[in-house]
C-alpha cells in the first residue's frame, strides 16, 4: 500500500510511488471474517498520527466508510428519494473526513462537490416549511468548503451562507434554481481563495449546459431526480467533482507543495450501499481517460462481482514487491483484485496467545483452533476469547463454541460463541434456513429438507436463491456439501444439534435425508448409498457404513472406495461420549465384543470397522486427532494394501499421506498418484 500512496506507513516520509500515471483500484476479496475490515482499519491507522490528548492528525488525506452502514441504507428523513441516494450520502461523508487536518499541509476544501450536492438536495427542500432542518443540512454541506470549520470558531461563513441561501430561495418560485444561484454566488464571492470559484467554470462543461454553470447544475439535479441511467450519469459527475477538488489541492503554489502521498479513500463492504456506484464511476472514468491520483481501496465478499469481471487478479504474496498491474481496455481491468489468504498456523499461535495472554490454556489449543477455523481471523479471535473467558472448557472446542461470551461491558450481553460467529459469518436474515440446509449435499437434498423442515413458501426457488446468495458471499457449495466452507458448515450443524435439549430437530433433519436417499422398492444399484450412510453415521448408527465399506472393498475402484471412506467419516459427531467410543474402537479395544455377521470375512470386517472409526476421529474438526489413532489409521491401510494387490500402491500411498495430514490437521485427500514418495517414514506395527 505504501508504494501506491507514496508515503511510508507510520512515518511522514515520501516513498517512490508505483504507477505514477494513476494507481489501480485495489480490491481486497474474501469471505466474512477474513480480516478485510481489519486491513482497511490498519491502513487508515498507518496514515493517521496519534497526538497527545487523544487527538489525531492524518499524514495524508484519508477517509474510510462502511458501505453497509445504516446511514447509507435510506434517507435520514421522511423525504423524497428522488433527491437522495447512497452515493450522494457517501460522497458527503467521505468529503467530511477528507477535510480533516493533514500534517504539514493545508486543509482541503470541496467547492465543486459542494455545489453539486446542494443542487441535488435542493429538490427535496423545495416547498418545505421546515427551514431550520434545511438550514442544518445546507450548513453541513457548506462546511466542506470552509477551512478550519471543525477546529475553531469558524463555521460562521457556512452558517451565514446557509441562511442567505434559504432566505433567497424561499422568496422565489423556482426554489432549486434560486438555491443553486445563491450557492454559486456564495462560493465565488464569500471565500478567501480564487480557487473556490471553480464551480462557476467547472459546471459550464456539463453536457448541454451551453457554457452556463447554473444550467449545468440544474441539469445535474434533473438527471439525478430522473433515476435509472440518468441518475448514474449524475452520480458519476459528483464523483468526478470530488476527484477534481482533490486534484486542485495537489496543484499550484503555496502550502499544497508540502503534501506528501496520494489521497486515500477506503470503502469497506463495497458490494452494498454506495459501493457499486462509487466503484463503477471511478473505473469507467479511468477507462475513458479521466485519470486521477487517488488511491481507492475497497473490500468485497467473494470474487465474482460483475464490476470486477476483468480485474487483474494477484495473490497477496505476488504484490508484496510489485503489483504487476497493467490495465486493459475494459473498465474493470482498472481494478487489482487481491484475495486475502487464510492465516497461517504461526499467525494463529500468535493471535491465540495475544487474546489469552493472562490465562493458561492447553498447549494444543492454537493448533486445534487453526484446524477448526481454517485460518479465519474472526473465528480465531472469538474462539480464543471463549477460551480466555472459560479456561475450564478450553480442552474441548465443542464446549468452547457453546459457551456464552461477553464482548461488551453490558451485563446483559453474551451469547454462545457459535451464535456470535454465525451472526457475523452468514447472512443474518437466513440463519434459520441455513441451519437446516447445512446438512444437505446438493439442490435436490436441500429441496427435500426445505419441504420437510421449512415454511411451504420456501421451496425450490428459495433453495436456488439462497445458493446464489451463498456464492456471492464466498460460501458457494462444494461437491457433496450445500454449504462449501467447512468452518461455517460445522458451526451451522453445531447450532442445529443444540437447537433443542433433546436434539429432536437434529434427528429429524438426518432422518429426512436418510429417507431421501433410501432406494425405491425396485431395487438394483444404490447410487446414493454413501449419502444415506453418512447421515446414519451422524445419528450414531455405524453398522451400515461398516458393512458397505467391507462389502465393496474388493469390488469398488480403490480410489472411489477411499473417497467413500473419507466422505462417510466426515459425518458430524457432537456427542462427547462418542469421541471416547470412536477412539476405543479405532484402537481395537472393543474387537472382542464385536460379532461380525455370518458368512463374512471376520478379519476384514474388524479391520474396516477400526479404520472407519479412526478416520472418523481424526476428521472431526472439533476434536484434535490422537497420535495413537493416526498411527492405527496408517497401519490399517497398510494391512489392507496387502489384501488388494490391484489397489495396493494407492492404499500404501494413502496410508502415509493421511497419517501426515491427520497429524498436521489438514483435511484428508486421496493422493493424486498411486506411487509412494520416499520420505523416510517408518511403517512399523501400530
Amino acid at each position: 500500500m505504501s508504494r501506491l500512496v507514496g508515503l511510508r506507513p507510520y512515518e511522514h516520509h515520501a516513498e517512490r510511488v508505483e504507477h505514477p500515471g494513476g494507481p489501480p483500484l485495489l480490491v481486497l476479496a474474501g469471505g466474512r471474517g477474513a480480516g478485510k475490515s481489519a486491513v482497511l482499519a490498519e491502513i487508515l491507522g498507518a496514515y493517521t498520527e496519534r497526538l497527545r490528548g487523544g487527538e489525531s492528525r492524518k499524514r495524508t488525506p484519508a477517509a474510510l466508510i462502511d458501505c453497509e452502514d445504516e446511514q447509507f441504507a435510506r434517507p435520514p428523513h421522511e423525504e423524497s428519494p428522488e433527491s437522495w441516494s447512497p452515493v450522494w450520502q457517501a460522497l458527503l461523508v467521505l468529503a467530511e473526513q477528507l477535510t480533516e487536518p493533514v500534517k504539514a499541509a493545508g486543509q482541503l476544501t470541496f467547492p465543486r462537490l459542494t455545489a453539486g450536492l446542494v443542487a441535488v438536495r435542493a429538490g427535496d427542500w423545495s416547498g418545505r416549511g421546515d427551514s431550520e432542518r434545511i438550514r442544518r443540512e445546507l450548513t453541513r454541506i457548506l462546511l466542506l468548503n470552509e477551512r478550519g470549520s471543525r477546529f475553531s470558531m469558524a463555521g460562521r461563513w457556512a452558517a451565514r451562507v446557509a441562511v442567505q441561501v434559504v432566505s433567497t430561495a424561499s422568496g422565489q418560485g423556482a426554489f432549486v434554481a434560486a438555491a443553486i444561484e445563491a450557492t454559486l454566488e456564495a462560493l465565488s464571492e464569500g471565500v478567501t481563495s480564487r480557487k473556490e470559484q471553480k464551480p462557476a467554470t467547472w459546471y459550464r462543461a456539463y453536457p448541454n449546459a451551453g457554457g452556463n454553470a447554473k444550467r449545468g447544475l440544474l441539469l445535474l439535479a434533473g438527471n439525478f431526480r430522473a433515476g435509472g441511467a440518468s441518475r448514474e450519469h449524475a452520480e458519476r459527475r459528483l464523483v468526478r467533482a470530488l476527484l477534481a477538488d482533490l486534484a486542485e489541492a495537489y496543484s499550484g503554489l503555496g502550502s499544497h507543495l508540502r503534501r506528501l502521498g496520494r489521497p486515500l479513500i477506503l470503502l469497506d463492504n463495497a458490494r452494498g450501499g454506495p459501493g457499486p456506484g462509487l466503484l463503477d464511476a471511478v473505473l469507467r472514468d479511468r477507462a475513458e481517460g479521466i485519470a486521477d491520483q487517488v488511491v481507492w481501496a475497497a473490500t468485497v465478499r467473494g470474487t465474482g462481482h460483475p464490476l470486477l469481471r476483468d480485474a487483474v487478479r494477484r495473490d497477496l504474496a505476488e504484490v508484496a514487491r510489485a503489483t504487476g498491474w497493467t490495465p486493459g481496455p475494459s473498465p474493470s481491468s482498472r481494478a487489482l483484485l487481491v484475495p486475502l489468504p487464510p492465516l497461517s498456523p504461526d499467525d494463529t499461535l500468535h493471535m491465540v496467545g495475544a487474546v489469552c495472554d493472562d490465562v493458561v490454556v492447553p498447549p494444543r489449543l492454537p493448533h486445534a483452533v487453526h484446524r477448526l477455523t481454517g485460518g479465519n481471523p474472526l473465528g480465531i479471535v472469538l474462539t480464543a476469547t471463549a477460551a480466555r473467558q472459560h479456561p475450564d472448557r478450553a480442552a474441548s472446542l465443542g464446549r468452547l463454541l457453546t459457551a456464552r461470551i461477553k464482548l461488551t461491558e453490558d451485563p446483559d450481553d453474551g451469547r454462545p460463541a457459535c451464535t456470535e460467529l454465525l451472526t457475523r459469518l452468514v447472512p443474518a436474515d437466513r440463519l434459520g434456513e441455513l441451519t437446516v440446509l447445512a446438512a444437505a449435499h446438493d439442490h435436490d437434498s436441500a429441496v427435500a429438507l426445505a419441504a420437510a423442515r421449512l415454511p411451504d413458501d420456501f421451496g425450490s426457488s428459495g433453495v436456488r436463491s439462497l445458493r446464489a446468495r451463498l456464492a456471492v458471499e464466498g460460501l458457494a457449495g462444494r461437491p457433496d456439501h450445500f454449504v462449501g466452507d467447512p468452518f461455517v458448515r460445522t458451526l451451522l450443524l453445531l447450532r442445529l444439534h443444540h437447537r433443542d435439549a433433546d436434539h429432536a430437530e437434529w434427528r429429524e433433519v438426518h432422518e429426512t435425508l436418510i429417507r431421501h436417499y433410501t432406494p425405491g422398492p425396485e431395487g438394483g444399484a444404490d447410487p446414493h448409498a454413501r449419502y444415506r450412510l453418512h447421515h446414519e453415521l451422524a445419528l450414531g448408527d455405524t453398522a451400515g457404513a461398516v458393512a458397505h465399506l467391507r462389502d465393496t472393498f474388493a469390488t469398488l475402484d480403490t480410489r472411489a472406495w477411499l473417497g467413500t471412506l473419507a466422505f462417510l467419516a466426515s459425518a458430524p459427531c457432537f456427542r462427547a461420549r462418542d469421541d471416547d467410543r470412536r477412539t476405543a474402537i479405532a484402537l481395537g479395544r472393543t474387537d472382542g465384543a464385536e460379532r461380525p455377521p455370518d458368512g463374512v470375512d471376520a478379519g476384514l470386517h474388524l479391520r474396516v470397522r477400526r479404520l472407519l472409526h479412526a478416520v472418523w476421529q481424526v476428521s472431526d474438526p472439533l476434536v484434535p486427532p490422537e497420535a495413537t489413532v493416526c498411527d492405527r489409521l496408517r497401519f490399517e491401510l497398510l494391512q489392507l494394501s496387502d489384501l488388494r494387490p490391484a489397489g495396493g500402491a494407492l492404499l500404501f500411498t494413502t496410508s502415509r499421506a493421511w497419517h501426515r495430514d491427520a497429524l498436521a490437521g489438514r483435511p484428508l485427500r486421496v493422493p493424486a498418484h498411486d506411487d509412494a514418495d520416499d520420505d523416510g517414514d517408518g511403517d512399523g506395527e501400530a
